[in-house]
């Protein structure tokens, strides 16, 4: 080695020694922006416009040594629009700059920057350190960069002239209708070359003038972007105010007219006149008043107009009710189809709100002479209307009733119903019901009477077409399986006897039983008994496993397979079917103990065990010796336990094996020679790897060279030196800081 040579590496260690004395950390400075140079000039951007087509930045950044660590990178992070870092986002990361003070970030910015008030920093990894934030810079990704087009309602549609009318009273929007995805920006609104408030792509106009926008992308970038819309020129319209009255009365006779006027009367104007929404005139120039003529047909209604200029804007006006004076009601008293039996006498009437009203009555479209009062008393079939005539004013107002139908029927239909709820054999009781009477005509429909006769028939129930003593109603209640059968219902009116449809009655035995088993899980060759509540003789039943038959002349039955058991006995037509019992395999698996199989025991203290999930238990020691009847049994001695528990009838066991904790071996001899044997203090798994257990080690001066909490067999360390045979070292084992172990190791070379 030169003399040289020898000087230098002495003078880059001193320099080394030098830096580590005097230098205490690096320093990261604030970034700033810098030029780009891939583009012509020599100048730092002081705002960034990016788009698809350019997206390329720079910025320049210095730092002062000591060196920072191999492993390290630099990252260049950028803040939210506000300058805010709280979740900053990482713009490029470098890691082979780690001996340069000075130099120069490139990153592109995100799709999503805009704003004005962004900042940079830089953070090191090794050692963590962080630079100054940046000055504030307007940053913008310019997404959409050509001319916008607005419209009203976005609906796509330029106005022709680039102009809209507004109507009084009604609402305009101006929304952008060719930006994809326009709420992903904000935007400047103009009225006459004022900056409005609104930021959104759609807004609510309320003023008149001239309205265009542009996509806000900062004072810096949106000259660049050239977005500047279309200018829409908004107009409101005036209000007419236009209202209608009559000349006259609006309750007018028939023969009488009255003329609506509107308010406002020009000839340039288009009117359109309606009566209850429909229109009844042509839209016509001028036509400012409309003779409202009671001579025509439904003349009456709500009247109003609307009128027209040469703009958009069609007005409304308030409604004007024309009444009919002669208008009045004519009501039928009686339900318009009657049945007239033989001898009998129906009465008609008719209720009116006619003023001074007179009657005439027809039959079959005939006047009845003499027959001018308000009711009408009938013996004969027909068709039966009144004529009625209002007096006073509007005195010739004439309405007829609707027409009564008085029918003699040929016969009668009688139909019942289950009036209550109702599934054969699945009821204990029912009710039966009358639930229609037809009068039937050789000529005509069926005419439902039963409001009118259902009183006058007199009734009789039958069984099985056998007449049942008393049940002389319209319904019938039966209870109790003795009663199934057919049922039926006979009417009688005079000469008329009609008899009704059959209904069917099948109904359950009312009495209850239920069956019960001595166990409900079955032990291994075990069998349970299945028995009934009442006796079954003399009864035809049948067992039942899963559904299926299994037996149908023992009382009881012997179970020795997993199912659902139930007995179904019949009874009159209706099985009755018991309550059902599951037999299952018998599960010990809810029978536990709160120890494993094997558990650590400290000499000379016990441990409480306890079970659960069983009715029963008895725990024995070693010797077969019973330690405890309860659920828990204390257990001082290492040895091999047994529990034997009990449910359902079952018999459940568990063993378990209590250790000595002194029975496991710490080492107290190792062998340094390399050969991967004994290398290494190595310590059962109760000590190693515990986070309760702290392991201290002590030379022979009593000088502490070790100490570790979840001791990992890691000593002696690489860098442990044993100077000599046969050298004796000192253990201390604490769990929970007290001593469990201590002792001496040996260490052979």
């Amino acid at each position: 080695m030169s003399v040289f040579s020898k000087y230098g590496v002495l003078l880059v260690s001193f320099l080394v020694w030098f830096s580590s004395q005097f230098v205490s950390a690096q320093i990261l400075n604030k970034p700033e922006a810098a030029d780009n140079p891939n583009l012509p000039g020599n100048s730092a951007w002081t705002a960034a416009c990016a788009s698809e087509n350019f997206n390329e930045y720079f910025v320049n950044f210095t730092w002062t040594p000591p060196p920072v660590n191999p492993e390290n990178e630099f990252i260049l992070e950028l803040s939210d629009a506000n300058g805010d870092f709280s979740n900053p986002t990482t713009l490029t990361t470098v890691d082979d700059q780690n001996n340069v003070f000075d130099f120069d970030f490139s990153f592109a910015l995100p799709e999503t920057t805009r704003g004005d008030g962004y900042r940079f920093r830089v953070r090191s990894t090794s050692p963590e350190l962080t630079s100054p934030v940046s000055d504030p810079y307007p940053m913008y990704y310019i997404g959409y960069r050509d001319p916008i087009l607005i419209s009203k309602d976005r609906n796509g549609e330029i106005p022709s002239g680039g102009q809209i009318q507004v109507c009084n009273g009604e609402s305009l929007a101006l929304g952008t209708h060719n930006v994809d995805n326009p709420e992903n920006y904000e935007y400047n609104w103009y009225n006459n070359g004022a900056l409005l408030s609104e930021r959104s792509s759609l807004i609510e106009i309320t003023d008149p003038g001239l309205y265009y926008v542009e996509i806000d992308y900062g004072a810096s970038c949106s000259g660049s972007a050239n977005t500047l819309s279309n200018t829409v020129e908004v107009i409101f319209v005036d209000a007419l105010n236009v209202s209608i009255s009559a000349s006259t009365s609006t309750n007018i006779c028939n023969g009488e007219t009255v003329d609506l006027v509107a308010s406002v009367d020009d000839p340039n104007l288009f009117y359109t006149w309606y009566q209850d929404g429909q229109a009844v005139t042509a839209r016509i120039l001028g036509l400012s008043t409309y003779t409202v003529d009671s001579s025509t047909a439904g003349f009456d209604g709500q009247y109003y107009v609307e009128v027209q200029g040469n703009n958009p804007c069609i007005e409304q006006s308030n409604n004007v009710e024309i009444t009919d004076a002669g208008t009045f009601d004519v009501t039928n008293d009686q339900e318009l189809n009657l049945v007239l039996l033989p001898g009998q006498t129906r009465t008609l009437s008719v209720s009116s709100t006619a003023t001074n009203p007179t009657y005439q009555w027809y039959k079959d479209g005939v006047a009845l002479t003499g027959e001018t009062n308000q009711s009408l008393e009938v013996t004969e079939a027909g068709d039966y209307y009144v004529t009625m005539t209002q007096g006073g004013a509007c005195s010739n107002s004439q309405v007829d009733s609707e027409t009564y139908v008085v029918v003699t029927p040929d016969s009668f239909e009688l139909l019942i119903e289950y009036a209550t709820s109702y599934a054969p054999c699945a009821n204990a009781d029912v009710t039966l019901n009358l639930l229609q009477i037809n009068a039937l005509f050789s000529a005509q429909s069926p005419i439902d009477v039963t409001n009118d006769l259902i009183n006058d028939f007199s009734y009789q129930w039958t069984l099985d077409g056998n007449i049942i003593v008393g049940e002389t109603s319209s319904s019938l209640m039966i209870v109790g399986n003795t009663n199934n059968g057919d049922y039926e219902l006979t009417a009688t009116l005079g000469s008329f006897t009609p008899i009704s449809n059959t209904l069917s009655v099948e109904l359950t035995d009312n009495s209850s039983f239920s069956i019960s088993s001595d166990g409900t899980a079955l032990c291994f060759n075990q069998t349970l008994t299945v028995t009934s509540d009442q006796t079954l003789a003399n009864e035809v039943f049948e067992w039942t496993q899963n559904g299926v038959p299994i037996n149908n002349t023992d009382e009881s039955i012997t179970v020795s397979e997993p199912g659902i058991y139930q007995l179904v006995v019949e009874s009159n037509s209706c099985p009755s079917i018991s309550n059902t019992i599951e037999i299952t395999p018998f599960d010990d698996s809810g029978v536990t103990i709160d120890v494993e199989e094997e558990f650590l025991l400290v000499e000379g203290t016990s441990v409480i065990v306890t079970a659960e999930g069983a009715e029963t238990y008895e725990w024995y020691d070693e010797s077969n010796n019973l330690i405890s009847s309860e659920a828990t049994a204390s257990i001082s001695l290492a040895g091999t336990y047994l529990l034997i528990a009990s449910l359902d009838n079952c018999s459940v066991t568990r063993t378990f094996t209590a250790i000595y904790r002194d029975e496991f071996e710490v080492p107290n001899v190792i062998t340094v020679n390399g050969d991967g044997i004994n290398d290494l203090w190595l310590l059962p798994n109760i000590y190693s790897g515990n986070p309760n257990v702290k392991v201290t080690i002590f030379d022979a001066a009593g000088n502490q060279i070790f100490q570790q909490v979840n001791y990992q067999n890691n000593w002696p360390e690489s860098n442990t030196q044993f100077t000599k045979q046969n050298m004796i070292f000192y253990y201390n084992i604490k769990e929970s800081g007290t001593t469990v172990k201590q002792g001496t190791i040996t260490v052979i070379k």
